[in-house]
């Protein structure tokens, strides 16, 4: 009984890492759970891919894993090479998160898909993770049948309250197409629109987050979108891990 348990246990909490040919370094995941719905999750700001265990938020979603409802698969992430490097020109910091953007869909997104279980994807992050939870589903709606964010923001290109505008100012093309704010409002086409319109969304955020208008501004481009979705506001802040471990059990 006592090595079953042993072997359970590994198969509920798996380390991978493995070298990152589109981002030149290693990179590192932890898997929870042995059945269901794959969730990849994504990192808070510069934030490390065993934050979400760390906060206790795996430990909220304990009954769904151990049920095997849920596999969630927590990524690392590099913002502070990219998003956050004030170090270097907007451009490249731009450049360095397509890069990471290409370690997930040709290296992660086929680790999930190598995985057995269910084959539905769903992604999930929390504050920044929430910008590139719902970033990449919108860029790539075909691999994702569920979004859920948590506090996110949209619009990188503003600042808000005492967040600043992460790109300095800069604004062209390539930050256009990572911003969900600027680039949802143009696409018209069926073939892009309808994966999302299949697609079930929830955002979630606190009524004095600061980011609370820009949930706002995306809820309304969705619906003016015919995007099915859910805005859930939370009063005060809650943009605190004590609030998302409130919010996953619920939402995700």
């Amino acid at each position: 009984m006592e090595q079953m348990f042993r072997i359970l246990e590994r198969v509920r909490r798996q380390y991978h890492k493995w070298l990152s040919h589109h981002l030149g370094r290693e990179m590192e995941l932890l898997v929870f759970g042995h059945a269901g719905a794959k969730v990849l999750v994504f990192p808070t700001r510069e934030g490390r891919f065993f934050d979400y265990e760390n906060w206790g938020l795996v430990e909220a979603l304990r009954p769904a894993i151990d049920r095997g409802q849920i596999r969630l698969y927590c990524v690392d992430g590099v913002d502070s090479e990219s998003l956050y490097c004030r170090s270097l020109p907007p451009p490249a910091r731009v450049d360095r998160h397509r890069q990471y953007e290409l370690y997930l869909l040709r290296e992660v997104i086929p680790f999930l898909r190598s995985e057995n279980g269910v084959p539905s994807l769903v992604v999930h992050g929390c504050s920044i993770g929430a910008y590139h939870a719902v970033t990449f589903a919108l860029r790539h709606p075909e691999l994702f049948c569920k979004v859920v964010a948590l506090s996110g923001r949209y619009d990188l290109t503003r600042a808000f309250g005492a967040f600043e505008d992460l790109f300095s100012g800069h604004y062209d093309q390539d930050v256009y197409f990572f911003t969900p704010n600027h680039f949802l409002p143009n696409l018209n086409e069926a073939r892009y629109l309808e994966p999302l319109r299949r697609m079930e969304i929830t955002l979630a955020v606190g009524a004095e987050d600061p980011f609370h208008e820009s949930n706002r501004t995306l809820s309304e481009i969705l619906s003016q979108k015919a995007i099915s979705h859910q805005l859930a506001i939370w009063p005060g802040e809650a943009h605190r891990a004590r609030y998302w471990r409130e919010m996953v059990p619920l939402y995700l």
